[in-house]
């Protein structure tokens, strides 16, 4: 098990137990015992996500002690995975374990298990797999147990002998329990990184102090290997090694048969360990002028080397740099400019026609006639031709330059006899530019020995059609503008997997990826996805960089034409490799370690090497060869050892290209991963240029390292094709495929979009149904009924006492006590089932079952002796004809008791009592949800005279004037109205804003034509209005790419909760896609954007019809009491309103614009139903029900 680890000098247990169950990381248990593994905390994330991960050690060893940052892990014995660590699946020269040149008796092999690098151990023996291995157990080195004990039929046998232990105990040690010889060695040199098991013991991850553990460090190289045993205070061979374990040093730069010196070879190695102050090996710093332990020509490698903490670091600064681009406050200051290309959406396969391609070379432009064939775009057919540039065009004006492009077009059309013929262009355009749309973009500054002048701060594309007009090439409209990076990503996204992430390296480096729209704050777009150009070439030009430049970087810089620019892109680009590697070699040569007796002059030659020579040299299996070859042809008179030299120098620089290339790439897909508030993200990475091509070294640490720096991401790397011209026709017709459907889903919900004018038509409409509503004569033919409540009255804070409460809308009923006093109000309430068989027999059965759940309520609440007020919220349509007197028009809900309907719902109610004998019951109120929602929240703030419901249906209520009400006696004081507003616009005057959508979902409701404004807006029915939408867009082909939905045919599958959760702010589209994943749809992340889109065009509609609405009713307010302004609180409930995320916004919002007289608050109410009902009873009791009488509130 583990114990310990974390802090500088505790101690890291690990327990061996003789049985033990299946091992797991960081809490393990041992499959056989015996046998663990020690791992340092920098990899303990890494190795958490690959369980079968181990190492060995012997069971007589001792524990480590553990350092700061480090963690004990042990695993079970299974064959080694060490997943993508390797340099090659090629036999290597340099033993994995113990750092000694292997041979071919040696047993230690590179090989493959199932996609992943993995260690192998050599042929059996009867000690174990590593028996050869020169420096045996002494080292400290891993074994592994005889295959018979690997395959179950025994344990492995401890490695060492009783007399070998006791040998080793008798060797004199200080106080500190280590062997007093080793006190005389210096610091251990630190390991190579790239991905094997190392036998570390002279300065161990994990000793809290060098040299804590008792064996000495195997040489890593023949320089090492000569040095006199004795010298280095090395104590006998036979003494123990303790463990072994994987340390922070890897080697990126193995040394492979056939392609590296043999002789005189250097090891390349990186600093991925610090001393105990964390300081790297003075060695290691640069500007370190002693050579120290180390030649010049380490020193110079080591100087290229990166440290696995420094790239850690470097990739969080990178992220730091995107997140300050991002930013609108600091997006100008930013290095890493974070560019938006308004680029929303990666190829489908669907896309289809003729397009034309500019692209704007170093030296050239090529033009292409594309034509993608829309089925998945796997037969795509192009044509192309190379247009060599005037040397001076590059230093000429703007107009100059875009002329000749044109005139390349216009002998371009005529070659293929396509001069009529209409053409969407692409333009791929790789410099940076600050693009306003997919068409549009200012040229920021000019780079790769451009300067044309008139060009910078202007819109290239339309300097181009410009230029092309003047041709008269009418039939030619450049439709995007993009760079070379952004067309990579669009071409690798053909295979039906959608590429999200694009890495350039070549004579420069950038990268781009898809990002969540709604973080890109230069931009108004905030839903969806949007291709953000990082334009990371810049990094570092705030000296972000400057811990790793070199002194060979700061002189390439300083001959460039822009000193102190693009400081990232000098270390990566391919322009720049060879100059690095020529300032080396300078510095080389200047120290006697280089060209003895030859004459280096022409080492001061710009440009002597090419990148084609570098790529040979470190990829041709006579790389030497390659070297003596390139070198002589300068001439220079190279030895074998300086062949080797240059091969290392060449190796080193490419390796550290690709280890910072994945710096930044892990940032941004670590990046991606949590904007998406994902835990882990597959994704596909397009990658072009020649490093990455013609490289394998580079394409094989620039996936290692990723995986690395970024665990938590799975990287599929996806070489590109032809990402300049192929992937820009692709982007100009993924942008037309988005218009034409942005053109098709925007008439589909033109009819759901209201004007400010249509708004107050309705407000109007509303308006004079309330007028018609409200008069004697004409109530009966008026669409909103206006029914008076008899309620006179709100609750002004004087009531007390206890009251009773029963709230019936449903198969639930709840009956509820509520204490009224100073201190506030405290209720009781029980819920009670209404069996189906009691809702569909007799109106008897079911108001004797009430009773019975109201006197066990009593009984249980210790009322049975007390006589207490009762209001009865009744959620049925009623006619109301007193306050205590409601006359049932009809059941709803699946009710069904007979003798019920066209009666007095409280007579009923007091006739089941008189049957039961209960007698300590007085009904003193009916009232409806609505009312009782206004009269909950008017206990807390008096100005409360509006009751609003909005939830899975909708009314309102609201104190009007009595000498408004035509349809009671009386003209003082005000009556509560129930509006029943539901049935606004059952007369036809809402004909004109029903949609065809809203006639479906009519046409298969139970009450058609009825309660026509409620299937506008209400919770029941606004999912049906999406799924028709939803429908017709499929049949369309703007949806889902028309692909039938069987799951979408099914009624009321698209609950209105989706409609909440799909609106929410901050969902990322990941989490959209899921949603509609549960419900059978395939969505990508363009159709999850237009499932938003008709879901917010919904709501929005829904929201602004209930606020044209309640607009009628406080103006009618304000008018009928002669005010200038009306402050009024609306009391409001139901799960639409409280649960949507913006539908009280846009409701408020849509309010505040129709009225603006009046100052609206809204308060939420708290069971108004129950709650409610009590306090209409207490205000009746409290005198607030005398006929005619003035209200108690004003």
């Amino acid at each position: 098990m583990l114990e310990g680890g974390g802090t500088a000098g505790a101690v890291s247990k690990i327990t061996l137990p003789e049985a033990c169950p299946q091992a797991r990381v960081g809490d393990v248990s041992l499959g056989t015992p015996g046998w663990g593994l020690a791992v340092p905390g920098a990899l303990e994330q890494h190795i958490s996500g690959f369980p079968s991960w181990e190492l060995w050690r012997a069971p007589c060893c001792q524990p480590p002690a553990a350092a700061s940052g480090c963690v004990t892990t042990v695993l079970s014995p299974r064959p080694w995975r060490l997943p993508g660590w390797f340099g090659g699946a090629e036999r290597c020269r340099v033993c994995a374990l113990c750092d000694r040149e292997a041979s071919a008796s040696h047993g230690h092999r590179w090989g493959s298990f199932q996609g992943r690098k993995e260690f192998q151990a050599g042929p059996s023996t009867k000690r174990g797999l590593v028996r050869r291995c020169p420096d045996g157990l002494s080292r400290g080195h891993a074994y592994r147990a005889p295959r018979a004990a690997q395959r179950g039929r025994s344990p492995p046998r401890p490695l060492l002998s009783e007399q070998r232990q006791r040998r080793w105990q008798r060797y004199p040690r200080d106080a500190s329990g280590r062997p007093a010889a080793m006190a005389s060695r210096g610091p251990p040199q630190p390991n190579q990184y790239g991905g094997a098991a190392r036998a570390t013991l002279g300065q161990s991850p994990f000793a809290s102090s060098p040299h804590q553990l008792p064996r000495g460090r195997p040489p890593l190289n023949r320089w090492r290997a000569e040095e006199s045993r004795e010298k280095r205070g090395i104590v006998p061979e036979d003494g123990p090694g303790p463990f072994a374990i994987v340390g922070r040093h890897y080697p990126l730069y193995p040394r492979l048969p056939g392609r590296d010196c043999s002789d005189h070879a250097v090891e390349t190695v990186a600093p991925w360990s610090r001393d105990t102050e964390r300081r790297f090996p003075v060695s290691h710093q640069l500007g370190h002028q002693s050579d120290g332990p180390y030649k010049p020509v380490k020193r110079a490698l080591l100087a290229l080397t990166i440290p696995l903490e420094t790239l850690q670091a470097v990739k969080g600064r990178m992220l730091q740099a995107m997140l300050k681009g991002l930013s609108r406050q600091t997006h100008e200051q930013a290095n890493v400019r974070m560019l938006p290309t308004y680029i929303c959406s990666t190829p489908d396969g669907t896309e289809k026609g003729d397009f034309l391609v500019v692209e704007l070379c170093q030296s050239h432009v090529r033009i292409l006639w594309v034509n993608l064939p829309g089925n998945g775009n796997k037969s795509i057919q192009e044509i192309y031709r190379t247009f060599n540039m005037p040397e001076d065009i590059m230093k000429d004006t703007g107009e100059a330059l875009f002329d000749f492009i044109a005139e390349c077009v216009q002998q371009f059309l005529s070659g293929i006899g396509s001069t009529q013929q209409s053409f969407s262009l692409g333009f791929i355009f790789p410099f940076r530019c600050r693009q306003a749309q997919l068409d549009k973009a200012e040229l920021i500054s000019w780079a790769k020995e451009f300067s044309c002048s008139g060009v910078e701060g202007k819109d290239v594309v339309q300097l181009l059609q410009t230029a092309i007009n003047k041709q008269e090439l009418y039939h030619v409209n450049v439709i995007a503008l993009m760079n070379n990076t952004v067309g990579t990503m669009m071409t690798c996204s053909l295979e039906g997997k959608p590429c999200e992430v694009a890495l350039v390296a070549d004579k420069g480096t950038n990268c781009c990826f898809m990002a969540e729209a709604r973080l890109v704050e230069m931009v108004e777009e905030t839903s969806g996805q949007m291709c953000i150009n990082t334009e990371w070439g810049c990094f570092g030009d705030d000296g972000t960089l400057s811990d790793i430049l070199t002194p060979y970087d700061e002189k390439v810089d300083q001959e460039s034409s822009s000193p102190g620019e693009k400081r990232f892109e000098k270390m990566v680009g391919s322009l720049y490799l060879g100059e690095i590697i020529r300032h080396v070699l300078i510095s080389l040569a200047a120290e006697k370690e280089l060209f003895i007796g030859s004459n280096v002059v022409v080492l001061r030659t710009k440009g002597v090497f090419k990148i084609q020579q570098i790529l040979e040299i470190i990829e041709s299996e006579q790389g030497t060869a390659e070297a003596k070859a390139a070198l002589e042809a300068l001439g220079l008179h190279p030895s074998e050892q300086d062949c080797c030299r240059v091969q290392q120098v060449c190796r080193v620089v490419v390796s550290r290209a690709a280890a910072l290339c994945a710096a930044g790439l892990s940032a941004v897909l670590s990046y991606m991963c949590q904007s998406r508030m994902l835990e882990q993200l597959a994704v596909s990475v397009a990658v072009d240029g020649e490093l990455y091509h013609y490289c394998s070294r580079f394409k094989e640490i620039l996936q290692n390292v990723t995986e690395l720096l970024a665990p938590e991401c799975i990287v599929t790397l996806v070489p590109s094709v032809d990402g300049n011209g192929r992937g820009a026709a692709i982007v100009t017709a993924v942008s037309l495929r988005l218009a034409a459907q942005r053109q098709g889903v925007n008439q589909l919900l033109a009819p759901l979009r209201l004007s400010r004018a249509d708004l107050e038509r309705v407000q109007a409409l509303m308006r004079q149904e309330m007028e018609l509503g409200l008069d004697q004569e004409t109530n009966a033919t008026a669409s909103v009924r206006m029914l008076p409540t008899y309620v006179r009255g709100t609750p002004n804070g004087t009531e007390r006492g206890e009251f009773l409460a029963l709230d019936l809308g449903g198969t639930n009923f709840r009956v509820l006590v509520v204490h009224v006093s100073e201190d506030g109000i405290r209720m009781a309430n029980q819920i009670y089932v209404i069996p189906t068989a009691i809702m569909q027999g007799t109106g008897e059965a079911l108001f004797d079952h009430i009773i019975e759940c109201i006197m066990d309520f009593q009984q249980k609440q210790g009322l049975m002796e007390q006589v207490l007020p009762l209001g009865f919220t009744f959620s049925f349509p009623c006619q109301q004809m007193g306050l205590d007197k409601a006359v049932l028009l009809n059941w709803t809900k699946g009710f069904s008791a007979s003798g019920c309907v066209g009666q007095d719902v409280v007579q009923l109610l007091r006739e089941a009592a008189q049957r039961k004998q209960h007698l300590g019951l007085e009904v003193v109120a009916v009232v409806n949800d609505t009312v009782g929602t206004m009269m909950s929240c008017g206990y807390d703030d008096p100005k409360c005279e509006i009751g609003l419901i909005v939830g899975t249906g909708t009314n309102a209520c609201y104190m009007e004037e009595m000498c408004n009400v035509g349809t009671v006696e009386g003209d003082q004081g005000r009556m509560c109205i129930n509006m029943e507003w539901g049935a606004f616009g059952d007369n036809g005057c809402l004909d004109d804003f029903f949609t065809h959508f809203d006639q479906l979902v009519d046409e298969k409701t139970i009450n058609v034509g009825k309660q026509r404004f409620e299937k506008l807006i209400s919770g029941m029915y606004l999912g049906e209005i999406v799924r028709h939408i939803l429908l017709a867009l499929v049949e369309k082909q703007l949806l889902f790419r028309g692909k039938p939905c069987p799951k979408l045919q099914t009624k009321d599958i698209f609950q209105t909760k989706f409609l909440s959760t799909i609106e929410t702010d901050g969902l990322a589209l990941k989490q959209l896609q899921t949603i509609l994943q549960d419900l059978e749809l395939e969505a990508s992340s363009e159709d999850s954007m237009v499932v938003r889109e008709v879901c917010q065009t919904v709501s929005l509609r829904a929201a602004q019809l209930c606020a044209a609405s309640l607009a009628a009713v406080v103006e009618k307010m304000r008018e009928s009491r002669g005010l200038a302004q009306l402050a009024v609180t609306v009391g409001v409930d139901g799960t639409l309103y409280k649960m949507h995320p913006h539908f009280s916004h846009h409701l408020q919002e849509t309010l505040r614009d129709l009225a603006p007289n009046c100052t609206v608050t809204f308060l939420l109410s708290e069971d108004g139903s129950g709650k409610g009902a009590a306090l209409v009873a207490a205000v009746a009791c409290h005198g607030a029900e005398p006929k005619g009488g003035p209200p108690l509130s004003p």
